[in-house]
């Protein structure tokens, strides 16, 4: 099934009450988005530090959702709290917690257990409740409707469950939630026409699946498919330096073909709690089932260690201008995971500064977004306003943010790029 297919939806506005649980990067643009639309919401999210972050207008956003938050703010429809209980006051709950993954790359389902287990003891007949959390197969029915039956209420005619997974791409206004489809599939047929009634407020033309389960299955799919041709893109940029070419030409070349290519870029690394770490939730379950999957294996194992190669190239680029690492003066250009966000969630560079230390270079940073930054010895550095001021043996280029000037990294003596997207004449490149 493609698209919804049913009488048209009731007006979900004025009095309809949306709880969103969890407002970090994905809950408060969706609280947002539903708020402008008139429906009253509860963001409900357990650090009161978040919370207070959100009331002064703070929070990370693009611009126009801080505009948004700007107004909302100050509306009694627009309710912050840290009180669970308050769930059971709403007509639709929407869980949005992280999903993260350990240490050993194993899924940490403490967060989602504990507020799906709020979820099943607050929830009251008549309510729709939505999991939009990346996740494992079967973890809609598990964390939830099966819980809730023991409770009494049944999927489908006391309760509406429903897994729609969050397709939030954070720091890119071109890729908004009213044009990106939201996947949805319930527990039964009317739990999924209600979720996709109140999700098409923001996101029209929902693409109705059978089953939670595909949907669940399509997010852990998306970001796989993208882990294997980052993955790619970071092959192909080694293969280009061994020739001497410039990956980013043959990437743009490659991507004149009008079918059968998608362009992917090299870096040095990837951050935040998608590409990381959605992958390893498909691969934790198959490897409970032993069942192989030795491309996915291998890409995320690519993925893993490329910030060590991001290292390695350094102490290279050093040694070669007859620096040693120790004692070698390194400035990070950029340390959040990707460019426009203040967001530092697993990002590359903690393990590139952290691999540096080891080795001796005393490494600071510069990202006008990102005020400290906790290394990975926990040491909490602060970043370098003025750092065309000071002299660097090396200058690595980790991420470039729009709109800001990055014209003085010209007049660097040594400038690593591994973000690909200096000109070429600036820097080299891992």
């Amino acid at each position: 099934m493609t698209t919804l297919d049913a009488a048209p939806r009731p007006v979900l506005t004025g009095t309809h009450t949306v709880a969103v649980l969890g407002m970090g990067y994905v809950g408060l643009p969706t609280a947002l988005a539903l708020w402008r639309e008139n429906t009253r919401i509860l963001g409900i999210d357990a650090s009161p530090e978040r919370l207070a972050v959100i009331a002064e207008g703070a929070a990370d956003l693009l611009p126009a959702d801080r505009l948004l938050l700007r107004n909302a703010r100050h509306d009694p429809r627009f309710v912050l709290t840290t009180d669970p209980d308050r769930m059971a006051e709403a007509d639709t709950v929407l869980i949005c917690v992280p999903t993260p993954v350990d240490a050993c790359r194993t899924p940490d389902l403490g967060p989602l257990r504990a507020v799906c287990a709020d979820v099943v003891r607050s929830a009251r007949p008549g309510q729709t409740l939505v999991l939009t959390s990346t996740t494992y197969l079967g973890c809609t029915r598990e964390l939830l409707a099966d819980p809730l039956r023991d409770r009494g209420l049944r999927a489908g005619t006391e309760v509406f469950i429903a897994f729609s997974p969050e397709r939030i791409d954070p720091g890119r206004a071109e890729h908004t939630q009213v044009e990106t489809p939201r996947v949805v599939g319930g527990i039964t047929p009317e739990c999924t026409r209600r979720a996709a009634e109140l999700l098409a407020l923001f996101s029209p033309d929902p693409h109705i699946v059978d089953s939670p389960e595909i949907a669940e299955l399509t997010k852990l799919y998306e970001n796989s498919f993208r882990a294997v041709n980052i993955a790619l893109a970071n092959e192909l940029a080694g293969i280009c330096g061994t020739f001497g070419i410039d990956p980013i030409a043959v990437t743009e070349a490659a991507a004149t073909k009008p079918y059968g290519y998608m362009p992917f870029y090299p870096g040095p690394g990837v951050g935040g709690h998608c590409i990381p770490c959605d992958p390893h939730y498909l691969l934790w379950q198959l490897r409970a089932a032993r069942h192989p999957t030795p491309l996915l294996n291998s890409a995320m194992e690519a993925i893993a260690a490329r910030p060590g190669q991001v290292v390695a190239r350094a102490l290279t680029v050093l040694s070669d201008a007859g620096h040693a690492a120790a004692g070698a003066r390194v400035l990070v250009v950029g340390v959040s995971y990707k460019p426009g966000v203040a967001d530092i969630r697993d990002s590359p560079a903690r393990q590139i500064i952290g691999g540096l230390v080891e080795r001796g270079a005393r490494v600071s940073y510069h990202d006008p977004l990102v005020d400290s930054f906790p290394s990975a010895d926990g040491v909490l550095l602060r970043g370098v306003s003025l750092p065309q001021q000071q002299n660097w043996d090396l200058v690595l280029v980790h991420t470039l943010h729009e709109g800001i000037d990055y014209d003085w990294l010209a007049d660097c003596p040594l400038v690593l790029d591994a973000s690909y997207r200096l000109p070429r004449t600036t820097g080299l490149l891992v």
